[in-house]
């Protein structure tokens, strides 16, 4: 108990320290929010929209005055805070609310989830006067990320896929069936090297990116690892080397520089 007080205390802190707030929209019956964080009295002038691996759902909410959500292991999730400068802004993305039972593959492609995913942006670009956004998925993640940019160009005008699921599942076909060239703007792989999951080998990553004609960042080092191959604590999560990973990643969207190999 004492160890899951000091959790939520350090939580509390973390979350008033960064101005994090849920942003909500309304959808006629659902709705969809996402985790807006930022740094205090900060100007941000780039908006970086993240999306979660499996499942993928949230559910943002407020408790005792804070906000409160699922999958705070994910690596996208848990390491949100090394994007933020003075001009940078994260949204960590939901699923719709009327989703929060299934969220599958097939939803993803539709243009209804890339209509819901831009009215979310384009009300948190409203609110912090955001014009330039970049999605950032992760495993599972990067098939919404990229189905929300294809659908979104003009409002997405760069796309990071991290250790992205490339392969068949129980969940879906990821992105082996996806037309790379339907989305117009700006692509950055990001895989480590070893990652150990069998959906997202790094020799796939190599591929699509060949495929794709955009550069892939390989990520090597980190840990110590934990859990399942697929888990967000091993190297699949790049569990060890998340900052400087996310540095590479923020160097390429201010700059357009393809960055050098992470290595730790």
């Amino acid at each position: 108990m004492r160890t899951l007080l000091l959790a939520a205390s350090l939580y509390i802190g973390l979350a008033q320290a960064q101005g994090e707030e849920i942003v909500v929209v309304k959808r006629g019956s659902y709705s969809i929010s996402g985790l807006v964080a930022h740094q205090p009295d900060a100007r941000p002038k780039y908006g970086i929209a993240l999306f979660p691996g499996s499942p993928g759902i949230l559910r943002l909410r407020m408790e005792q005055g804070n906000p409160a959500f699922n999958q705070a292991g994910n690596f996208v999730i848990r390491s949100r805070r090394w994007w933020l400068d003075a001009d940078t802004l994260t949204v960590a993305v939901d699923a719709p609310s009327d989703q929060w039972t299934t969220f599958d593959q097939g939803f993803r492609h539709g243009a209804r989830y890339g209509a819901d995913v831009a009215a979310l942006l384009g009300e948190v670009g409203k609110r912090f006067g955001i014009e330039d956004w970049t999605l950032v998925g992760t495993s599972e993640g990067s098939v919404s990320a990229f189905h929300a940019a294809r659908m979104s160009p003009g409002l997405a005008r760069r796309l990071i896929l991290t250790s992205s699921l490339f392969r068949l599942s129980r969940s879906g076909a990821g992105l082996s069936d996806a037309r790379l060239s339907d989305y117009t703007g700006k692509l950055l792989w990001v895989h480590h090297a070893d990652d150990p999951c069998q959906f997202t080998p790094y020799r796939d990553a190599q591929a699509f990116a060949k495929k794709s004609g955009a550069p892939l960042v390989t990520v090597r080092g980190g840990g110590p690892e934990r859990g399942a191959a697929c888990e967000p604590f091993s190297a699949h999560g790049f569990v060890g080397v998340e900052r400087p990973a996310i540095e590479a990643m923020r160097s390429w969207i201010k700059t357009g520089t393809v960055p050098a190999d992470v290595v730790r």
